[in-house]
């Protein structure tokens, strides 16, 4: 009987982990749901202000503060509409599927494996985008959207930790485990780099006209 039941153990699937048992199972939800909705609450404002300006060509959003942090630059460019409709419409869906995930999390509810596939492709997706969107606003339009930088800011920690959580528990090979590990381990300097290297780009972007207010 002993054997059996350590047989019937080693059969054991691996990611039949109990639930909060992951490296980042009690946190991840927290930043999904309060990322998720600072996200859904900057997306809806630019929502309102994008049609508020299709209305009247004449209105100035709020968000246009001066030639660099202006809105308004960016919202009448063909890259705030890339699919045909305004950006932050996707920022409305997404963010809102994504807060409402961080919820149910919170409350207990478990996930299947193609469950977080699906929220895997979706996150990737959306950091592929908003890196288009960057490099668009820097070299492109020559001006940011502060609440645009707000997405910025939430969508790429999402990638991040919802990535390091399904490799967490996809990975078992023993050579990309210790990557995986050394990931999860170091998971708050890839994310540090990346901030300060969006950061230093817009500062070399906008250079000239930072230096004027000195």
């Amino acid at each position: 009987m002993p054997s059996t039941l350590r047989s019937a153990e080693a059969t054991e699937p691996a990611a039949a982990l109990p639930h909060g048992s992951g490296p980042f199972d009690r946190s991840l939800p927290w930043l999904l749901l309060a990322g998720g909705l600072t996200a859904l609450a900057a997306a809806l404002v630019l929502t309102v202000e994008k049609f508020a300006l299709a209305l009247d060509p004449a209105y100035t959003p709020a968000c246009s503060i001066n030639p660099v942090l202006n809105c308004g630059s960016v919202m009448d460019t063909p890259q705030a509409s890339a699919f045909g409709f305004p950006n932050s419409l996707l920022g409305v869906g997404g963010f809102a599927v994504v807060a409402a995930l961080g919820a149910a999390l919170l409350s207990g509810a478990v996930f299947a494996r193609w469950y977080w596939a699906a929220v895997q492709i979706g996150v990737t997706a959306a950091a592929v985008f908003v890196h288009w969107l960057i490099v668009q606003s820097l070299y492109e339009i020559g001006a940011l959207c502060p609440y645009c930088m707000v997405v910025w800011a939430v969508t790429v920690p999402v990638f991040w930790y919802v990535t390091l959580r399904n490799l967490d528990r996809a990975v078992t090979r023993p050579s990309l485990r210790q990557w995986a590990d050394w990931l999860i381990r170091n998971h708050s300097v890839p994310l540090t780099v990346w901030s300060l290297a969006v950061i230093a780009l817009i500062a070399q972007r906008f250079w000239s006209y930072w230096s004027t207010l000195l």
